[in-house]
């Protein structure tokens, strides 16, 4: 398999965890977003839409949005299982993994604070303040959620999920804006319990062949 992505791009970095957490070989493609190689003609036979990531199966199947890649990869290669086995677990799992992926994600993405600044001529601090206001709007329900479920290790029960593919890039992308996580108790715990794991530390942008840092 081939994944398409950009170290930075939270979208690829949940992909990243996910093949991690299988076991799953892969071929790093770096797509470097900011100096536009997403818009580019080599790019455009990859994907239709112009995003990160897109992978590239073993058959040549080219699939996109996180996501949607993540459900594939639980359903290609079931253990360990990414969502509980029950359909009421399936559900809130998915909510949870959405209110990163559907509500704080689609605000904060890197062509939504460019479109800010370049168009709407939002001065750098006004936009950081935006992206920490919805990333801690976000983080807010996700603990109120957490906090009506049993308690467990991880966003859901003692084992990573879907939920945790999407929280944990999150965690690191806010940190870049220096957002506030402080009472948010279940969801931090969740992020902690996750890091101690080897594949969430070998996904991470660090540690990626096209990281700048």
């Amino acid at each position: 398999m081939k994944l398409h992505n950009y170290f930075r791009s939270s979208a690829s970095f949940r992909v990243r965890i996910a093949l991690e957490l299988k076991g799953l070989p892969y071929e790093y493609v770096a797509v470097h977003l900011p100096k536009g190689e997403h818009k580019q003609e080599q790019y455009a036979a990859v994907s239709a839409s112009g995003l990160v990531p897109t992978l590239e199966t073993d058959d040549g199947a080219l699939l996109g949005q996180s996501m949607a890649i993540i459900e594939y990869l639980d359903e290609q290669h079931p253990q360990p299982a990414l969502l509980p086995g029950d359909a009421i677990g399936r559900a809130q799992v998915r909510a949870l993994a959405q209110l990163v992926a559907c509500e704080i994600h689609p605000l904060n993405n890197l062509r939504v604070l460019k479109y800010l600044v370049r168009d709407l001529k939002v001065e750098e601090e006004a936009k950081n303040a935006w992206y920490r206001h919805w990333v801690r709007v976000g983080l807010e329900a996700y603990e109120r959620e957490l906090q009506r479920l049993p308690q467990g290790n991880f966003s859901f029960g003692n084992a990573p999920t879907l939920a945790d593919c999407c929280l944990v890039p999150q965690i690191f992308n806010g940190r870049r804006f220096d957002c506030d996580f402080t009472g948010l108790p279940r969801t931090m715990m969740a992020f902690e319990a996750c890091m101690q794991l080897a594949a969430f530390q070998k996904a991470q942008p660090s540690n990626c062949p096209d990281n700048e840092a």
